[in-house]
């Protein structure tokens, strides 16, 4: 938490002004980070009889991890750390979450196949943090486009790439994160066959997660065939995270799919 504190730094930094020095920092810090959350997200799985992965305490940092893996690779392919704007304040906040709330637990029936479990967690998070990739970088988009109408840009949105990088990192980052999520949703469908003999399609996080996974292959659709970019996939982007948002919350207060505090 303290490592990607230093990247949130230099978010707050970089708004008014460029630093060079800073930006080697927080890269560095989050490097660092990312190696003492995968430690302790390796210890936590291995020497816990449960699937603490999908425990409140790690769901949020392994999503961190995840988010911040997606942009170090963005990173070493385009060199900007542009999308750092959202990703290192949502990562420090998951991070943040993880570490000072309670400390609940995942329980499982006899039936739960647990390596169906686990793939179905970490292929959902792949997909959840492509989709925030994707929409922190069409946010960076539609800020850079008003900076150059305004012929103003100052701080990090002086030394922000070109539009159609922006645009290709959105796209490239939805890709890869598509079919992550459908093969999630399809492993969390057996994983619900195999323990309770059916699929609770009402379920408040079911139906939110289908209706996420729509407006995902709305947004794949939309680019890939209609032609949609700039502008108007920034928008639809937005959409797809705000529907994220709601479909992870519903963890919160499903009935057959949420996080049980101890």
């Amino acid at each position: 938490m303290g490592c990607y504190a230093v990247g949130l730094l230099y978010v707050l930094v970089a708004l008014g002004r460029t630093s060079e020095w800073l930006k080697r920092l927080a890269l560095h810090a989050a490097y660092l980070g990312m190696i003492f959350e995968f430690v302790s997200l390796t210890e936590s799985v291995l020497f816990s009889p449960q699937v603490t992965l999908a425990a409140e305490r790690n769901a949020e940092p392994i999503l961190a991890f995840l988010i911040m893996m997606m942009f170090m690779l963005v990173y070493l392919i385009y060199k900007t750390t542009s999308p750092g704007i959202i990703v290192f304040p949502m990562v420090f906040l998951l991070t943040f979450v993880g570490a000072t709330g309670q400390e609940p637990f995942l329980s499982m029936v006899p039936s739960t196949r647990k390596d169906w479990l686990i793939a179905h967690i970490v292929l959902i998070f792949a997909g959840y943090a492509a989709l925030i990739l994707s929409f922190g970088t069409s946010l960076v988009y539609l800020i850079q486009e008003r900076a150059l109408k305004s012929k103003r840009p100052g701080g990090m949105f002086g030394r922000l790439p070109a539009l159609q990088v922006l645009d290709d990192i959105s796209f490239r980052s939805l890709i890869l994160g598509f079919p992550c999520m459908t093969l999630g949703l399809l492993a969390g469908l057996l994983v619900a066959e195999a323990t309770y003999g059916h699929v609770q399609y009402g379920d408040p996080k079911i139906l939110l997660s289908i209706l996420m996974w729509a407006v995902y292959l709305l947004l794949i659709y939309t680019r890939w065939t209609a032609g949609w970019r700039g502008r108007r996939a920034a928008y639809l982007a937005t959409g797809a995270f705000a529907t994220a948002i709601i479909a992870w919350a519903a963890n919160y207060f499903s009935a057959i799919h949420g996080f049980v505090r101890s």
